[in-house]
């Protein structure tokens, strides 16, 4: 089980200020959120040392000078009386509960009890001698099935501490030792004697044991845990599931020769073989070859991409079309998968401001529900009530008043929510990210990369009256694909999608500087030049210059033979999706706001076509953040989307940044959020998800407070049978957890609308 640094397995890296180091430890025996305040508070004893526990995933995250030991923080942990270890390398995903009882065990139990809790509660089976028979039932499952209780309340006992199993231990010994008394000193032991069953702690008349409760109490304690370890195993499933993802081997190419290798033996700069049907074993650049990827599994994008010759790839992506020769970039912890997994750790790790005040009530909450219990007993004995009754009181406020799903209820949402998030391409930096996209209401939008796609497209191509744009094309496309100008690569793909790949031959090619290319195509002079640098433009191609300049957009003329044959407008075209994004942000309650490093033709262009009304353009990576702190003075909540380097100050001064997947490791690293995809859409699924993760956090700490709220007093009053108390604080457990599990299954809304062409 393990240690785990900044969210990377068994590795400790230094924090900023160069002496602190982070450490995970797994943490086992915890069963509430008493348990968690109690490590909590035993790290922190340790000079120098902060840590946060969280129950749902069974980790610990220790903040602590790098002279102090892994070993120490262990030792301190064992001290409180609880396990500690420092997982193994290919350990990922929440820690398993393996302290829980094995299935069978359960069963074994639950074949002991249930005949106990029959025969208590149905007077008419109750045969000569049946409290006896009870009795030899009941004994294993007092003793050999609570034995962990038993042995957690001991070693919570030696440490001067209690939590939820002292509080079921309690319960249990003084269920069974008042049985006891009854049986052997109180008449019940009698032959032919028969009880009355109640549902409260009010035993009627005649001898009364509380056998039922004793072994109820377990049975449905065991049960609960048994559950939720299921339960909350299934919602650390996305995290393993990217832990299984990669290749396990590569077949590496040297000197001609293909051999299979371990993939941690793959280093950097080596080429590798990927067949169809094979996994890309990490990340890298294509070499030789052709084929078509599907990237669903690693960022649930459904269409496979092509690629190429001096394509990038990802690791764990499936090769779908034909044979691939890759150059290996990154390996290890550097890929994109294990950057994606980091960030899944460091947010099922974290704490919600919500989990540390739940987990701060838990901790003192056992020592009260003991008081209370004390006083409940104390209350009847001197009131006059019977013995037995203001045992059964007792122990039903210690059953009823265990904290396992206040404890549970803000984990499981959170761990829930971040292993769906990371399905669906969002990945969250930590639990604190879901809470501030709660509060957003203003979106600062960058442009380029962001809005757009980042490259130079043909946007619009408009002929010369008599001009055949065909030609034109097909001309202009073959002299523009001898230059690397990003305007001629734009008008060459523009050409190729066309008139196909096959262009004519150019002869006399000459490239003038800062004016544009010249060359003979076909026996025509063809030159593609700024429009400065043309002759008289036609009327048609005049106005559609004037429209160009004003968009901000870029204009070439394309001539043959010294007459003006067309205008080609080349710009950064509008990612698809775009369009639907912002109106998606302004329909569920979000202010969107551009800002770009672009001019004001430009930007206006696109926040017309987009619908954003505030704008900022010409703004320099410095104005960026200024704007969101001007924002932030103004009390507005702001996020921002971003791309590039010249982002990564808004995105780390804004409330919530939000880094594109395929942006620069800059923007990513100064973000709370990434969208795997580099889909802008998907922020408006993060904030929606974000809504439905805090809405069902609020439900699940509604239940668990009111819960106790409602059942404790009912308990002391003796309204509350301690089997049932038992029952309800299992079933109080389950349903949390069970709330939480919804999440995994939540899906983003469709899009309300799309604007026809809008997504460019």
């Amino acid at each position: 089980m393990s240690a785990r640094a900044a969210g990377t397995p068994a590795r400790q890296a230094a924090e900023p200020q160069a002496e602190l180091v982070t450490t995970d430890l797994a943490i086992g025996g915890m069963t509430c959120g008493a348990c968690v305040a109690r490590v909590e508070k035993k790290l922190a004893r340790l000079e120098g040392v902060s840590a946060g526990v969280n129950l749902a995933t069974g980790r610990a995250r220790v903040v602590h000078p790098g002279s102090l030991d892994a070993a120490e923080l262990v030792a301190a942990v064992e001290a409180a009386g609880y396990t500690a270890e420092l997982p193994d390398d290919a350990e990922a995903g929440p820690a398993l509960h393996e302290d829980l009882l094995p299935a069978w065990q359960l069963a074994v139990v639950a074949a002991l009890a249930v005949p106990v809790i029959v025969l208590a509660m149905v007077p008419g089976l109750q045969f000569r001698g049946w409290q006896w028979v009870s009795v030899a039932l009941a004994v294993p499952v007092v003793t050999w099935g609570s034995a962990e209780f038993h042995r957690r309340a001991w070693r919570g006992l030696r440490h001067a501490t209690g939590t939820m199993d002292s509080l079921v231990s309690l319960g249990i010994l003084a269920s069974a030792g008042w049985s006891a008394y009854a049986l052997l000193f109180g008449g019940a032991g009698e032959l032919g004697m028969e009880m009355p069953f109640s549902l409260t702690a009010q035993a009627g008349e005649g001898a009364h044991v509380y056998l039922e409760a004793a072994v109820g109490v377990p049975l449905f304690v065991l049960c609960g845990r048994w559950l939720e370890g299921r339960v909350r195993d299934r919602t650390g499933s996305a995290l393993r599931a990217l832990a299984e993802l990669g290749a396990k081997d590569v077949c590496v190419l040297d000197d001609g020769a293909e051999r299979r290798i371990p993939i941690d033996r793959l280093l950097p700069g080596q080429l590798f073989v990927v067949r169809p049907g094979e996994k890309v074993a990490t990340d890298g650049v294509v070499v030789e070859g052709g084929s078509a990827l599907d990237l669903s599994l690693l960022t649930g994008e459904s269409m496979p991409v092509e690629v190429g010759p001096g394509d990038r790839v990802t690791g764990a992506t499936l090769n779908v079309g034909g044979r691939l020769l890759v150059r290996a970039t990154e390996v290890g912890r550097d890929t994109q998968l294990a950057r994606i997994t980091a960030l899944v750790v460091d947010a099922q790790t974290g704490k919600a401001r919500s989990q540390r005040l739940a987990d701060t009530v838990a901790g003192v909450f056992v020592p009260c529900a003991l008081a209370i219990a004390v006083c409940v007993l104390g209350f009847w004995l001197g009131a006059g009530a019977e013995p037995a009754a203001a045992v059964t009181a007792a122990v039903a406020v210690l059953v009823v008043a265990c904290p396992c799903a206040l404890g549970l209820a803000t984990p499981t949402a959170l761990l829930a929510a971040t292993g769906r998030g990371a399905e669906l391409g969002v990945l969250v930096r930590g639990p604190e990210v879901l809470e501030s996209l709660r509060r957003i209401d203003t979106v600062v939008l960058d442009k380029t990369g962001t809005l757009t796609n980042g490259r130079m497209e043909l946007l619009e191509a408009v002929a010369a009256p008599g001009a055949d744009l065909d030609a034109v094309f097909r001309r202009a496309g073959a002299l523009e694909d001898h230059s690397e100008h990003p305007v001629g690569r734009a008008v060459t793909a523009a050409a190729r999608r066309r008139c196909g790949d096959d262009l004519p031959a150019v002869h006399g090619f000459a490239a003038e500087p800062g004016t544009g290319v010249s060359g003979e195509v076909e026996g025509v002079t063809v030159r593609v030049v700024r429009p400065t640098a043309a002759g008289p433009l036609p009327g048609p191609l005049a106005a559609a210059l004037v429209k160009a300049e004003t968009d901000g957009r870029t204009a070439v003329v394309v001539e043959l033979d010294g007459t003006a044959a067309a205008l080609l407008v080349v710009g950064d075209s509008l990612r698809a999706g775009s369009y639907r994004t912002v109106h998606r942000l302004r329909g569920i309650g979000l202010t969107p706001v551009l800002a770009t490093g672009d001019g004001p033709g430009a930007a206006r262009a696109v926040a017309e076509h987009l619908g954003i009304a505030e704008v900022h353009s010409g703004a320099s990576p410095e104005r960026k953040a200024e704007l969101v702190a001007e924002l932030r003075a103004a009390g507005r909540s702001v996020a921002v989307v971003g791309d590039g380097v010249n982002d990564a100050v808004a995105l780390a001064a804004a409330d919530l940044g939000v880094a594109l997947g395929s942006g620069t490791d800059a923007a990513i690293g100064a973000a709370g959020l990434t969208l795997v995809r580099g889909e802008i859409e998907t922020v408006v699924d993060a904030v929606l998800l974000a809504r439905r993760t805090l809405a069902t956090v609020r439900a699940n700490l509604g239940w668990a407070f009111g819960y106790n709220l409602v059942l404790i007093p009912l308990a002391a009053v003796g309204l509350l049978n301690p089997m049932l108390a038992g029952l309800a604080m299992s079933v109080s457990s389950v349903l949390v957890v069970g709330n939480s599990l919804r999440l995994r299954t939540w899906r983003p809304g469709p899009a309300r609308s799309a604007r026809p062409g809008a997504g460019g």
